[in-house]
């Protein structure tokens, strides 16, 4: 390729009030093939300039009217036009004159009468200043966009390794009792919707297992099941780390960065602790929902998302309403379909099923070889209230496997030795899980969100246990 078909593609303004000059000059850089642009004043250049940008001025300083150095000012003041580099054209040889040429943001001058070899050569470096300039900005660009997409990765990457981690756990619900059966029973029914989880029970009931078990039975199985504890959030970061950020929205936001909600696109976010959250993280969590779109702390620009919630709570969420600390559309937006896990002290029988894999999971995990539990630590177990639920039994067992010197598991004094008849009765703890379920519902015992269907019950069965335990909405 010739010099010329080189310059063919760079476009060059000559303003300059002697026609003279500019014939002179025109012929020159249209014989090495520049395209050529003409201005014979200060304001046409300006008008010429927003038309179209030229790569490169030469721009004459004695001009009548605006002249070159007020010309260049104003050029300078346009962020879309201050970046093209423009050649004084000047027949002073005053220092004070040079100087002010480059206060003005003048790149060069050449002095009249000039040599046409002088000016094509500082036409060619500055010309060649622009495209490095050019090619430096855009490899930086891509750069920066290489750093973003490595550390996307390795966030992802982080994220998958919990995940892995927590697939090894055999996280397998257990259990055969009656009220835990009606809840799987409820989970079965939503996970392959798209709808709106909110799984209620007191702490270590196991909502992590059922949000896992509602994401693995639905469409979105094969997609990131994405989790956040809201509750372990500094309520300074909360809004950064479910929806992102951009670099330099706060100190310390060097990078751009994802939030969980853009991780978990496509597949299922759980809120666990989603009482805890911030008024103001509640806004922009509602409009998610709403509008599945997010903006990034700091920007102003709005991406997409295709994210289904699970949301968890040992909250009575209403109650929350009603006192102002959560925001009422937005319960309403998660309480689409409610299930409650029942405590494990109302789980008669899978006490016992539940302490024997836990107790073979643990020896596994740990190189023991433990074949049964005994009959003493057996019996401990069924008749221990268990506060903690399903994660103090694990603990307990742990430990019991840890401390244990053969092949009989003895729990010790790891729990409460407590009589039969010391213990809560199972119409009690019948009637206190009833009694939870019809709270939940707003005493509504009919219909698709009414306790009997929750409960697994027929509504005229319901009301008979009702009447058994004597339970009322008066007197509650």
């Amino acid at each position: 390729m010739t010099d010329a078909e080189k310059n063919s593609s760079t476009t060059i303004l000559i303003v300059d009030d002697e026609p003279l000059n500019l014939e002179l000059l025109a012929q020159e850089l249209e014989d090495e093939g520049y395209k050529l642009v003409e201005a014979q004043s200060g304001e046409a250049a300006l008008t010429a300039c927003l038309k179209q940008a030229p790569d490169l001025i030469l721009l004459d300083i004695m001009m009548p009217g605006m002249d070159g150095l007020e010309t260049c000012k104003r050029l300078k003041a346009d962020a879309a036009l201050s970046g093209i580099p423009i050649i004084f054209m000047t027949a002073l040889s005053e220092a004070e004159d040079k100087v002010a040429a480059f206060q003005a943001g003048g790149a060069d001058y050449i002095t009249k009468p000039f040599q046409s070899e002088e000016v094509l050569a500082r036409i060619r470096v500055h010309i060649k200043l622009q495209e490095t300039g050019r090619s430096l900005q855009s490899r930086n660009q891509q750069l920066e966009q290489q750093i973003n997409a490595l550390q996307d990765a390795q966030q992802t990457i982080h994220y998958l390794r919990q995940e892995i981690a927590d697939e090894f756990h055999d996280d397998e619900i257990i259990g055969s009792s009656g009220v835990l059966n009606a809840a799987m029973k409820e989970l079965a029914k939503v996970a392959p919707t798209d709808a709106s989880v909110l799984l209620l029970g007191e702490t270590g009931t196991g909502k992590e297992l059922f949000a896992r078990s509602i994401h693995q039975n639905s469409s979105r199985a094969e997609k990131p099941f994405i989790k956040v504890n809201c509750a372990t959030l500094p309520s300074e970061l909360v809004e950064s780390e479910l929806f992102g950020h951009e670099r330099g929205a706060f100190t310390g936001a060097t990078t751009n960065r994802k939030g969980r909600f853009e991780l978990a696109d496509s597949g299922s976010l759980f809120l666990d602790e989603v009482g805890e959250l911030p008024l103001a993280a509640q806004a922009k969590l509602l409009r998610i929902l709403q509008e599945q779109e997010l903006e990034r702390v700091g920007s102003e620009s709005s991406i997409k998302v295709d994210v289904r919630i699970i949301a968890a709570t040992n909250q009575d969420l209403s109650t929350a309403v009603q006192t102002g600390t959560f925001r009422d559309d937005l319960y309403f937006r998660l309480n689409v379909f409610p299930i409650t896990i029942p405590a494990l002290r109302m789980r008669n029988g899978d006490i016992s099923l539940l302490a024997e894999y836990l107790t073979a999971l643990s020896a596994r995990r740990l190189g023991k070889q433990i074949d049964a539990i005994d009959a003493d630590s057996l019996e401990r177990l069924e008749n221990y209230s268990w506060p903690g639920n399903v994660r103090e039994l694990q603990n307990v067992i742990e430990r019991a496997v840890i401390l244990s010197q053969g092949s009989l598991l003895e729990i010790g004094e790891l729990v409460e030795k407590t009589d039969q008849s010391q213990s809560t009765s199972l119409e009690t703890i019948e009637a206190e899980h009833i009694l939870t379920i019809l709270r939940q519902s707003d005493w509504k015992i009919e219909g698709t969100d009414g306790a009997a269907k929750r409960l697994g019950l027929h509504p005229s069965t319901l009301r008979g246990k009702m009447r058994k335990l004597a339970i009322s909405k008066a007197d509650n």
